[in-house]
């Protein structure tokens, strides 16, 4: 059993950080919004196994859901300096067709007051905060779906 916790967030706008690719080049987060679609954000971290479980669901659905609506997923990961080595081969393994970031500083988690991992947030495609939750419980993903269709 895994904690699961919605709420809104005490942020409402996505903050302005700067994040970097798996092969280092750096990248702004408002540059996420570029596409025009919502984003989920899912901070994770290699040692998070709920984090890893939730991120292999978002997998599972991915081609069903983009046939249902048009969104992006992020994969911020949170690994600290011991464990960064490991995202990359982690997130190639698993084969995640989504992006994944390293907050190497954890600047974004801090600007977005993430404590507890799996923590997910879903960005409007004008950058506003709509839902936020901490955990993950198997299955709770049909609620993201949910709240993309609603954007």
């Amino acid at each position: 059993m895994y904690l699961l916790v919605a709420r809104a967030s005490a942020q409402t706008q996505l903050p302005s950080v700067q994040l970097n690719t798996l092969h280092g080049t750096p990248v702004g987060s408002r540059a996420l919004l570029n596409d025009s679609v919502p984003i989920i954000l899912s901070f994770w971290s290699t040692t998070c196994g709920p984090c890893i479980e939730e991120l292999n669901a978002f997998k599972s659905e991915w081609s069903k859901w983009q046939k249902v609506v048009r969104f992006k997923l992020v994969a911020v990961s949170t690994d600290d300096v011991r464990s960064l080595s490991k995202v990359r081969t982690v997130s190639t393994s698993r084969d995640w067709p989504f992006t994944v970031l390293i907050d190497k500083n954890q600047d974004f988690k801090r600007a977005l007051n993430v404590n507890v991992i799996p923590q997910l947030y879903v960005v409007s495609a004008k950058g506003n905060i709509v839902y936020s939750q901490i955990g993950y419980t198997p299955g709770g993903e049909e609620k993201i779906l949910e709240v993309l269709k609603g954007l």
